[in-house]
């Protein structure tokens, strides 16, 4: 969620309503359920803002349970929950769905049916502040958007709201609207349907997805489709869902998009999704990441970046199909893995098109920005509205800046594309910190965890002593890591590298040293004596 950019911060802290957040501890009741699909049909009435129908939870219990526990928002009334096609008894309060079966659920697979109808709750700053934002175009059609990141998905379905677990079979999602609007949703358009003055879209997809991601956006849309071709030659359809208004930009648009996906998919291997489609729609709130159907409000305002127009928030956004959708953290205490690595991917744009010297500029400037306020990973289970601050942005991407300047780039390049590939780590697979900082380090050969911890784990920068001797000599050492780096140092000389450790490196320099000129590292310089 949230957008980080050199050439302007469009990231803001999450704004609680309510108390809302996603995550946590999980619930002892929940961590017994493996989500496999869910179903979603319901009716939008775009006249009351309210929606109607139900909501089917395939699941693997791993155990029997007297009890069952889904999470949902209060905004809505339940007619009749149905566990295995008999209905069952349930309470309804403080956001969870209790249901407590006349005997005790057996373990394995079972199906729960929640039919329910209300008001959703509506987003008071969207997409910082979740919920279902109801808009209208400039012709007075109605235009409806949700954003669940940091609420999640219970802001309109039930479900286990919780990152560690994704539906693995996928979600099918059935919504009607009136007839003169459409519906764009994640993986397919599988079929529509129209009855009377009403029509239903039928979305699918048969992925993994994150709880937030499942989500539909309505509209007077009309659909542009670009054919893609992926880096390993599959064929992919993108997709534009477009306001008829803003129709004649569509075409500019998608061309901006395909050199987005293409310099992704150089530097994060082929885009994720290649079965379904690459999707974005019009939005409006500003945007937010949405597996293969993104949402785009940034009102075709373009950069330019190697003379060319880039849109830098719908670039952002795009790279989190990889950063996000494909590689899921599965505790929002590695949210950075999301956010940070993402955004080093928007400066591996402006390094491809404005070259090398672009790119350090761009570090430069997130440097500065760095707050340390609090240290990018903030303990276990934690939720969302703990993890996010502009910190897993900028420090998070400068973190990956570091790595890239420490390992090189004969194998920092190969390895950041080998852990996006790996299938290990993606789809089913969710990841924490320890995975990233364990492949990273075996296949670079050094023992990054000092790095790691200094830079994730704290909100310490890296302390290099520089101390003046007699004559033109200087001692410099790290103070406080535990393993050596490279570091460039400019003398009198001129700038060479060097390998810096927890002892002295003297130098001979008529004037002060420069530690770390490009600034490739977050650094304090501490001078004894001053």
């Amino acid at each position: 969620m949230g957008f980080f950019c050199c050439l302007g911060n469009l990231s803001q802290p999450a704004l609680a309503q309510e108390g809302l957040t996603s995550g946590g501890p999980l619930k002892p009741e929940q961590a017994i359920m493996d989500i496999r699909h869910y179903t979603i049909d319901l009716k939008v009435d775009t006249q009351a803002h309210s929606i109607r129908g139900f909501t089917t939870i395939d699941l693997i219990l791993s155990q029997v349970t007297p009890v069952l526990v889904f999470d949902l928002m209060d905004s809505f009334h339940i007619h009749s929950v149905q566990v295995n096609g008999t209905e069952e008894p349930y309470t309804y309060a403080s956001k969870l769905l209790t249901i407590t079966p006349h005997t005790p659920t057996e373990k394995g697979r079972i199906s729960v049916k929640v039919a329910y109808d209300g008001k959703p709750h509506i987003a008071l700053h969207p997409p910082w502040e979740d919920g279902f934002i109801w808009s209208k175009d400039s012709s007075g059609y109605a235009w409806i958007a949700i954003t669940a990141e940091g609420t999640g998905g219970k802001l309109y379905f039930p479900c286990k709201d919780h990152p560690s677990d994704e539906p693995n079979e996928g979600v099918d999602m059935y919504i009607t609207v009136p007839q003169d609007l459409s519906v764009a949703g994640p993986g397919l358009l599988k079929d529509l349907t129209r009855q009377g003055d009403q029509a239903t879209f039928h979305w699918c997809t048969q992925y993994p997805i994150n709880n937030y991601s499942i989500i539909f956006n309505v509209g007077r849309f009309k659909v542009f489709t670009k054919e893609y071709t992926t880096i390993d030659g599959h064929q992919v359809p993108m997709q534009f869902y477009v306001l008829e208004e803003h129709a004649d930009k569509a075409p500019h648009h998608l061309e901006i998009l395909e050199k987005t996906a293409r310099e992704q998919e150089k530097y994060f291997g082929e885009y994720p999704w290649v079965k379904e489609k690459i999707g974005i729609v019009e939005t409006p709130h500003l945007g937010m990441e949405h597996q293969t159907m993104n949402a785009y409000g940034n009102k075709f305002h373009y950069i330019q970046v190697g003379g060319q127009d880039y849109d830098d928030l719908m670039h952002h956004e795009f790279g989190h199909e990889w950063w996000g959708n494909k590689i899921t953290a599965k505790d929002w205490a590695d949210y950075w893995i999301h956010e940070g690595i993402c955004t080093f991917g928007d400066a591996l744009y402006i390094r491809e098109y404005e070259g090398e010297g672009a790119y350090n500029d761009y570090f430069k400037h997130i440097a500065g920005a760095v707050t340390n306020q609090y240290p990018i990973i903030r303990g276990k289970d934690i939720d969302e509205e703990s993890a996010y601050q502009p910190d897993i942005y900028g420090k998070g991407a400068f973190f990956m800046h570091t790595l890239r300047f420490v390992i090189g780039d004969s194998l920092f390049f190969p390895i950041l594309k080998g852990f996006a590939t790996d299938t290990n780590y993606t789809y089913d697979h969710l990841v924490c910190t320890d995975d990233v900082q364990t492949y990273f380090s075996q296949r670079s050969g050094i023992d990054l965890k000092p790095l790691f911890d200094l830079y994730l784990r704290t909100t310490d920068l890296l302390n290099i002593s520089l101390t003046k001797l007699s004559g033109h000599q200087w001692a410099v050492h790290l103070a406080n890591l535990s393993m050596a780096l490279p570091m460039e140092i400019t003398t009198s000389a001129g700038t060479q590298l060097y390998q810096l450790g927890h002892t002295d490196l003297v130098l001979t320099s008529r004037k002060m040293p420069v530690i770390d000129p490009h600034v490739f590292y977050l650094t304090k310089i501490i001078q004894p004596g001053h």
